[in-house]
């Protein structure tokens, strides 16, 4: 068993972000825990979800122009129609984590994991603080 070498590259490209939303999102709606959310909430839009997802992750990750959308207000909307809670955004980003790692290995894989961690942070603040009627 002597050392194996990683065939794995990191997240380079757009077709590399393409595959790491399309195999989590294959994943996640099949989660007991979250799967209920996608399937109710986007459901059958999933073909306008995902190419927004794929551009917002273009930008975070790729540092690419093309999205335009406010993720926090998006997740606030849901929030209204089924309450989140904050098993709901660890479990979205235990999945997030294990198809990176499924996936991808570098510098801009481990950002990905990072800046994920960043944001269902804020977006969780976001979501309770708009519950009480304020913003931030």
């Amino acid at each position: 068993m002597g050392n194996q070498i990683s065939n794995m590259q990191d997240i380079n490209s757009q077709a590399d972000v393409v595959l790491l939303i399309n195999t989590f999102y294959d994943n996640v709606k099949e989660d007991k825990t979250i799967g209920f959310i996608f399937k109710d909430i986007i459901g059958d839009n999933r073909h306008h979800h995902l190419p927004n997802m794929y551009k917002f992750w273009d930008m975070v990750l790729l540092s690419k122009p093309g999205y335009e959308g406010y993720p926090t207000k998006k997740h606030t909307d849901i929030d209204n129609k089924i309450p989140l809670e904050q098993e709901h955004f660890d479990r979205w980003l235990e999945l997030w984590n294990e198809t990176i790692d499924k996936l991808f290995l570098g510098e801009i894989a481990n950002q990905a994991k990072e800046k994920a961690k960043l944001m269902a942070d804020l977006i969780w603040v976001k979501v309770e603080t708009g519950r009480n009627g304020n913003m931030i």
